[in-house]
């Protein structure tokens, strides 16, 4: 089975948004590959040095494909954390309020 799906994080397919896709697709029994949605570039989406050298940007569509028992449940939170934007890509906000030094 398979899926097309919209890269909404800003990041695309690096960083943060791809260690997330690689730890959850690690869950899963299913064999999971992801590549680009017009391309034949799909890689084991288990590797994140695979994932990240398909080089996906945000907005660019990809086709992850799973097979295996719990590939449609694999398919349903591997599209959900590519279609949800990322809160702090640029690390604002981390950090300050740790603070009380300040008197």
């Amino acid at each position: 089975m398979e899926r097309i799906v919209e890269v909404v994080p800003e990041a695309g397919l690096h960083a943060r948004p791809a260690s997330k896709f690689v730890q959850t697709a690690n869950r899963f029994d299913s064999e999971i590959t992801v590549g680009r949605a017009d391309g034949d570039d799909a890689v084991s989406a288990n590797s994140m040095l695979a994932v990240t050298g398909l080089n996906v940007e945000h907005g660019e569509r990809v086709r992850i494909t799973a097979d295996g028992d719990d590939g449609e449940a694999a398919l349903d939170e591997l599209e959900a954390l590519l279609t949800t934007p990322v809160e702090d890509e640029d690390g604002d906000g981390g950090g300050e309020s740790a603070g009380g030094d300040a008197e």
